[in-house]
């Protein structure tokens, strides 16, 4: 009979060495937690100035990262300047290949019907067989002659072709070499737009991992920094208008001795005046623009960028500038920010970047950065270049 033997307990597996282990593990982790939620609670309110300081950083990234934006957007207008005038180019020379082609084949087809005509004729044997049996001797001769003339306009049709051909080969190389320089014109354009693109979504990317507290933070730094601008537009709008009595003074005083003395009729401006009602229509149409959103590459009417707004208000004008802010600033008469008349154009940047329309008491009309829109701001909220006069 077999025996029945009572089961042995299980011994529970915290007990034993591998489960003793792990519940040491867990009890560790468990006061670790504990203790950090402890330390947590007790300790002081955090410094809020770290955060900010870190926040700035996140700022002074993004402002870089659209600074960077802006003057690749500057080598994408440039670059799709080029592409489009080469491409004008070619277009033109297409058309030109087509038309030596055309003449070309008028070419090969008379010069094939000689060949033709040659060929049923038999050629001088032909012709002697007919002078030999013919009834009238005078009609071959008229006809031997006629012969002369075709073989003279024959050889007229054979210069022409070979002319033709010539002419055609030339132009088919210059399209090549044309479309060649277009080819690369729109591998530099695809790549200065994919720089614009790669710096603004990692713009994008850093502000969209900011917390509500931190934009908001962000747009409380932003505002604060928008007040002291207009305070330092205001400021230099005084001193603008203190140098320009104390010229306008200097000039009565110069005029005044000039007539005591009989030596002369009056002075010269140290710039040239400003079309005033040509400057007015282009700040009139920047006005207009208003509210509309800035986007690179844009030259209107829907959109801008900054020296897209320019060109097309400037253009409204009656005045022609070029596409982009390095050569804006070469167009017209320099003039110094102390003599800044409404219609000028603002340069920012060491790089030239960036320009404004100068409106008047230390203003401008502009288009910003990719998300904002065209706007009045201080021309103080950037680091001037230099300005200019167009004309």
């Amino acid at each position: 009979m077999a025996s029945h033997r009572k089961p042995r307990s299980r011994i529970p597996a915290p007990l034993t060495g591998h489960g003793r282990r792990t519940a040491v593990g867990f009890t560790t982790a468990a006061l670790a937690s504990v203790t950090l939620l402890s330390q947590t609670a007790n300790a002081a309110p955090a410094d809020p100035k770290p955060a900010t300081q870190s926040l700035e950083k996140v700022k002074e990234k993004v402002d870089t990262l659209y600074h960077q934006a802006e003057t690749a957007t500057q080598h994408y207008n440039a670059a799709k300047e080029r592409t489009d005038q080469q491409r004008g180019k070619v277009d033109k020379l297409l058309d030109s290949v087509a038309q030596r082609t055309e003449k070309l084949n008028d070419a090969r087809r008379m010069l094939g019907q000689y060949a033709a005509a040659q060929y049923r004729d038999g050629g001088m044997a032909r012709s002697a067989a007919t002078l030999l049996f013919s009834n009238n001797p005078q009609d071959v001769f008229d006809q031997s002659h006629l012969m002369d003339r075709m073989t003279g306009r024959q050889k007229q049709a054979v210069d022409d072709f070979q002319k033709q051909r010539a002419e055609a080969a030339k132009e088919r190389g210059k399209a090549s070499e044309s479309l060649a320089s277009l080819t690369s014109a729109q591998k530099q354009l695809k790549i200065q737009k994919k720089t614009v693109q790669d710096k603004l979504t990692e713009a994008r990317r850093l502000l969209a991992n900011l917390t509500a507290k931190e934009k908001a933070r962000l747009a409380a730094i932003e505002k604060k920094k928008a007040e002291e601008d207009r305070r330092k537009a205001a400021a230099l709008a005084e001193k603008q208008r203190q140098e320009a009595a104390a010229r306008k003074k200097q000039q009565e005083q110069q005029q005044q001795e000039q007539q005591n003395t009989g030596s002369g009729s009056g002075s010269t401006t140290p710039s040239a005046p400003a079309d005033t009602s040509k400057a007015a229509q282009a700040i009139a149409f920047a006005k207009a623009q208003i509210g509309k959103p800035y986007v690179w590459g844009a030259t209107g009417p829907s959109s801008f960028d900054c020296s897209g707004l320019t060109q097309a208000a400037w253009k409204s004008a009656g005045i022609s500038l070029p596409r982009t802010t390095w050569d804006q600033v070469k167009v017209g008469t320099r003039v110094s920010t102390s003599q800044l008349q409404p219609g000028d154009l603002v340069f920012f940047y060491d790089d030239i970047s960036h320009v404004g329309l100068y409106i008047g008491d230390g203003m401008m009309i502009h288009a910003p950065k990719p998300g904002d829109v065209v706007k009045k701001a201080p021309i103080t909220e950037m680091p001037i270049y230099g300005s200019v006069r167009p004309s």
